[in-house]
């Protein structure tokens, strides 16, 4: 493998994004989803890109969770989901769209947060085999409720990408019939323009009906 030449040397700033840029094009941008480019496209296990191009905004990240939210469903995985965030700058705010369809939804959530606190800006960020382990340690003693996970990180990809990856209860990758599932189930919540919209009406009937809030743990 060859060496970068900026290798050793002080940083330049060239590499450098411009974070609010990029935070406000992964709300605002709307993929289309005719462009192949703008769908959801799971490689291994998790769909990556980057909110300037159309191609890792809230609307992907809205129709993922809720297309994961069936995917449990139909696998009757009613244990508890780990989700995990790295330091890429869409990892936080796709960490928040994908909270808001997943408790509305009822899925009980396990966090890895810094201490206690009165907000989820302190959650801890999360190595991917952090988020394999726990699944595996909680299923070898809960096995008739298994637990999955969320690692939201585009791994080695550059800093303006954003990734979304599932691990059912084994722990690992998923594979491909259960990427495809999900992929296609998200791509056509893209193309109905409903993404997390179904979630957000189910949980406003819950807070209607005065249920207690979904449950977080560290």
């Amino acid at each position: 493998m060859a060496i970068s030449p900026l290798a050793g040397q002080p940083a330049t700033a060239a590499p450098l994004i411009d974070v609010a840029r990029l935070i406000d094009a992964y709300y605002k941008n709307r993929p289309d989803p005719s462009d192949p480019g703008q769908r959801v496209s799971f490689g291994t296990s998790g769909h990556r890109g980057t909110a300037l191009n159309g191609s890792f905004n809230e609307r992907h990240i809205l129709a993922i969770a809720q297309a994961i939210c069936a995917y449990r469903a139909q696998a009757k995985i009613s244990g508890p989901l780990f989700i995990g965030i790295d330091t890429h700058a869409l990892s936080e705010p796709a960490f928040m769209s994908a909270l808001e369809v997943l408790a509305a939804n009822g899925v009980e959530l396990r966090i890895a947060m810094a201490r206690e606190t009165r907000g989820l800006t302190d959650v801890e960020y999360t190595p991917t085999p952090a988020v394999s382990h726990a699944i595996i340690a909680y299923n070898r003693s809960k096995p008739a409720a298994l637990a999955d996970g969320i690692v939201i990180t585009p791994s080695h990809n550059p800093p303006e990408d954003g990734g979304f990856k599932y691990n059912p209860p084994h722990g690992g990758p998923a594979d491909g019939g259960i990427t495809k599932f999900v992929q296609d189930l998200a791509n056509s919540l893209l193309e109905a323009k409903a993404g997390g919209r179904e979630a957000r009406a189910v949980r406003r009937r819950a807070e209607g009906r005065n249920h207690t809030a979904p449950r977080f743990h560290r």
